[in-house]
Formats: structure tokens, sequence, C-alpha cells
């Protein structure tokens, strides 16, 4: 068998807020939403629901048994959507409905779980400003955290990131669309730090994207495209999203499209050998005491490991393993529960002409 490349993807990392609130450094807990005005509330919120959180939690306690899971798996990178600011700026965007940040010192929640790459183009990357967003920058810098999709100025928000593996390098470019909330004024442009705000989904913008990789593309590289895009709530895939997924891999040189911004799993497809994930879900979050959107079951999130070719970017099998955040904790489902999220992923991915099986340990893999 050939040597495989293996990643670790998730969806939306929250770190911010209550979870900033209960790790060793916290940020001004006041906040700016109109029925919160304290990220201590979602803390009492969540200790309400579920029981006591004790703190200050370490570094690694929200983590929990994806830790465990990552050692058996072993992945080649640890790939993820930081959709926090990491700042102490004390004002936040003008008329920014939720705004998530974490003290700077809390970076180490990310290094003690070997984060090896943020994806910074969301819709809260910029929470706290243009001078929330360099500190974060500055911050994941310090850190040895590799980052794309948001920069000093357009040239840098929009340069890929590239990581070296055993196995090869992996490029990843990431992209927010205003589909998920991103401003238009939070792009970044020639003088002006911002997010790498994707156009839209037309031709011209996918032949940009093949400038791109072409400008950096070698022979053996594994090329990954990190978007947020669409909306929270629903399975619903427009086809608009999947006609430029499908664009991106047969036109651009994109070896798998890392979707997210859903605050559950979407349907996933494999397209002319390569992986399309249309939302990967929240992964942590700290939402467990705020009661919305039930039938989705948002406290349920799920682990990616696909193995590709490094030779080819072609998927050769994906494992996925769910999650439920409880107590701003990761921990392992229910066998009810991850029965419950493999039929849902089952359904959803039958349209796009793939299943999702569940396996005698709990975990998923991906048929096509």
């Amino acid at each position: 068998m050939p040597s495989t490349l293996t990643l670790f993807l998730c969806g939306d990392v929250m770190t911010g807020r209550g979870i900033d609130q209960v790790l060793p450094y916290s940020v001004d807990p006041k906040i700016y939403e109109a029925y919160v005005k304290n990220a201590k509330d979602y803390v009492r919120l969540a200790e309400r629901k579920n029981g006591s959180i004790p703190q200050p939690v370490s570094y690694t306690y929200i983590w929990g048994d994806a830790l465990q899971v990552w050692q058996q798996v072993e992945p080649d990178l640890k790939l993820i959507n930081l959709e926090t600011s990491i700042t102490e700026q004390p004002e936040p965007w003008p008329g920014k409905e939720v705004q998530y940040r974490m003290h700077p010192n809390n970076v180490e929640v990310l290094t003690a779980a070997g984060i090896d790459f943020c994806s910074l183009a969301n819709n809260h990357t910029m929470d706290w400003g243009r001078a929330g967003l360099l500190e974060t920058l500055q911050t994941l810098s310090n850190a040895n955290i590799a980052f794309a999709g948001a920069g000093e100025n357009k040239a840098v928000a929009s340069t890929p990131a590239i990581l070296n593996t055993a196995k090869g390098r992996v490029v990843i470019l990431a992209y927010g669309s205003e589909t998920s909330g991103v401003y238009r004024s939070w792009a970044a442009t020639e003088n002006e730090p911002g997010v790498n705000l994707l156009p839209d989904m037309s031709d011209a913008t996918v032949q940009m994207i093949s400038e791109q990789v072409t400008q950096v593309k070698r022979a053996g590289d594994v090329v990954v495209l990190s978007i947020h895009w669409g909306s929270n709530w629903g399975y619903d895939v427009p086809p608009v999203q999947q006609r430029f997924a499908h664009q991106l891999i047969d036109k651009a040189g994109i070896d798998l499209v890392f979707g997210h911004s859903s605050h559950h799993p979407r349907g996933i497809e494999v397209y002319n050998g390569k992986l399309i994930i249309y939302g990967a879900g929240d992964f942590i979050n700290d939402y467990e005491g705020i009661s919305s959107h039930e039938q989705y079951r948002g406290d349920l999130s799920l682990m990616y490991f696909p193995k590709l070719d490094p030779a080819t970017g072609k998927l050769l099998s994906l494992l996925m393993v769910p999650m439920q955040i409880k107590n701003f904790r990761l921990s392992y489902t229910s066998r009810q529960d991850a029965r419950w999220l493999a039929d849902v992923l089952d359904k959803e991915s039958e349209a796009f002409g793939s299943g999702v099986a569940l396996q005698k340990d709990g975990s998923y893999l991906l048929t096509w």
C-alpha cells in the first residue's frame, strides 16, 4: 500500500467567551450582546444544564476524549477553523451582535492539542476590530501555529499556508464568504488588515483560485481549500456551493474542499475521487446552555480523519469519530447518539452518492 497522508479536520473551534472564562487567563468578561452582557453567564448556563465546571481548567481540559483519539489515529496534521479572536482589545466591531475573544495567554489551549493550522477566514476573526485581528495574528505567529485567511493586508491575507510533512507538502488556502456572515467591510485591502473574502462563486473566482494554486503547487503537493460559507442550521447544500466545489476540483487544482460554518455536520461528497465537506459542524463551543434548534443536536460534533494519496490528493478513506460537547469538554458519545448522527449523515450524504456506516467501536466510515 502506498504511503498515505492522514489529516485531522474539524469545524468551528470557539475558545472565547464562556470557555475563555474557565481557562487559566481570561479577558474582561464584558460583552455587548443584546441579551447577555457578561461572558461568565455562558458558564452559568452550561453549569445549570450539565453540572459544575472546575475552574480554572487545564489547557487540555476542553479537548477531553479527543486527545485519546488523536493519539490513536496519529494524523500528520491537525487543521481547524478558529472562530475566535485572540486579543485583549476592549472595543468590539461596531454593531456586531456576537463577539468571541480569548486571552492571548490562552493560546496554549491550541498548542496543548498540537494544532498545526488555523483558518482565520470566518465571521468572528475580527469581532474585536482590526487591532484585535493584528493581535490574533501575532499571537499565533509567536506560538508557531500556521494560519491563512487573514493578514496585515490583502497580499498576506490571500497567501496560502504551506505545511511540510514526512509525506509531502500540504498547501492550504482559506476564504470566507459573505453567505456565512463575513462583512464585506472586513475584507483585507492593500493597506488595511482583514480577512480573505471570497468575491463570489463565479467562474472568474474559480479562475482566480486556479492561478493561485498554479503559482504554489508542486508535484506531490496536496491542496486544501478551507471555506467558511453558508448558513448555521439546516442540511440543504445550495446548488451554487456544489457547483463551485466541483469546479474547484476540476479546474483549480483543489484536492480537498473543507467547508464550515454550519453548527452541525452536513452531507459529505466524494467528487472525482476528491473529498468535499460541505459543513463540518462546530467542534467546540460554549452553547450547551442555550436552547434553540435542538432538532439538529448541535452538541454533537465530528472529528474527520481523511486518508489521502499524497501523489494524487485522492481520498482513500474517511474515518469520523463523533463527540459530544458537555461541560465545555469533548466526550465520547453514547451508542444511541452515535447511531442517530450516523443515520442523519447517511441520509444527507445519499444525495451525493455516499453514505456513512457506523462501526462497532462507535466511529464512522464514509462509503462511496
